[in-house]
Order: structure tokens, then C-alpha cells, then sequence
């Protein structure tokens, strides 16, 4: 491949990954009223802080330019804190 290729594919895994995050970043700002949530664990919420200082902290357990672990850990603390939300957000995991 040439530097044409190459840059090209670099460039639409810059997008790809920017898309990603400004999904989350929105995913982020909808969760933040479950985090004031009385019902739902601290264990999760907890969850949800970490994985936000692990996407934000310059050190990685993956070193790659796309941040994929980084987006991995954010998903599923999301996916967690919604779980154990009641009403609309998920069920209540006892």
C-alpha cells in the first residue's frame, strides 16, 4: 500500500473513533441523572467514575491510537449503571 492508502485509512479510523465518542460523550450526559440515583448502586456508579478516569488518564493498557479499550471500559460501565436503573433505563438486577 501507499501513503495515500495508508492515510486514508488512518483518517477513517480518526473518524470512526470521534464518532464513536461523541456517542458515549451523549450516552455519558443521559446517565448522569442515574448517578444522582438514590436506587441504584454505589458499586456501579463507582464503576462509571473509574471508567471515565481510565478513558481520560494518559496511561493505557493497550497502547493504540484509537482508543479501543478505553471505549471498551466506558460501554460497560454504562451498560452496568443502566442495568441496575429502574424504570425506562433497564430492570433492576436484585
Amino acid at each position: 500500500m501507499d501513503t495515500r492508502a495508508w492515510l486514508l485509512v488512518a483518517a477513517v479510523a480518526a473518524l470512526l473513533t470521534m464518532g464513536i465518542a461523541a456517542v458515549l460523550l451523549i450516552r455519558l450526559f443521559r446517565t448522569r441523572k442515574l448517578l444522582l440515583d438514590a436506587g441504584v448502586p454505589l458499586r456501579n456508579k463507582a464503576l462509571v467514575w473509574a471508567a471515565v478516569l481510565y478513558t481520560v488518564c494518559p496511561v493505557d493498557l493497550i497502547p493504540d491510537p484509537v482508543y479501543l479499550d478505553d471505549i471498551g471500559f466506558l460501554l460497560l460501565a454504562l451498560r452496568s449503571l443502566s442495568a441496575q436503573a429502574p424504570g425506562r433505563f433497564g430492570r433492576r438486577v436484585p
